[in-house]
């Protein structure tokens, strides 16, 4: 099975748009189409905490990601974050969050990975949190963390 790489970016821009764009360049997943998944992670691949991605597919193809991202306007703070905890069987849950201030994302954070880790009844043995921030000075500012499946895949 393929690899699940955490990967995060923070940016600026004139618009909240262009900023969330610029932050998604960084994190090295703006030339593809960001398909959300919902927080489960297979037993199977690996997980490596990357910070940007490398080539995964043509441009334009669909990404699965479990995604955390925030924009600020001028002045303002901009948190992004996601959790995950394994078991011992490899399978795991991620947690996502955005806010305004990075150390109540990684609070949220942290309580959202315990509850799912109490309704699963799963021996857990690893757990880890990336969180990201950005002020937002004279232009819009975004945060985004990410969890990228794979390769791309064709959209059509």
């Amino acid at each position: 099975m393929s690899v699940i790489r955490v990967v995060w970016g923070t940016a600026s821009g004139p618009t909240a748009l262009s900023s969330f764009d610029a932050a998604l360049a960084t994190a090295g997943i703006h030339n593809y189409n960001l398909v959300t998944l919902s927080s489960v992670i297979p037993a199977e691949p690996a997980l490596e905490v990357v910070g940007t991605a490398p080539d995964l597919g043509p441009v334009g193809d669909e990404l699965h990601v479990v995604e955390s991202s925030a924009t600020a306007p001028p002045g303002e703070t901009a948190a992004a974050g996601i959790g995950w905890a394994r078991s011992a069987s490899g399978r795991g849950i991620f947690y996502e969050v955005s806010g305004e201030d990075p150390e109540q994302v990684r609070a949220e954070i942290e309580s959202g990975l315990a509850a799912g880790r109490d309704r699963r009844g799963w021996a857990f043995v690893e757990q880890d949190i990336v969180v990201r921030s950005v002020e937002a000075d004279d232009e819009h500012a975004s945060a985004v963390v990410c969890a990228t499946y794979g390769e791309s895949r064709p959209a059509l």
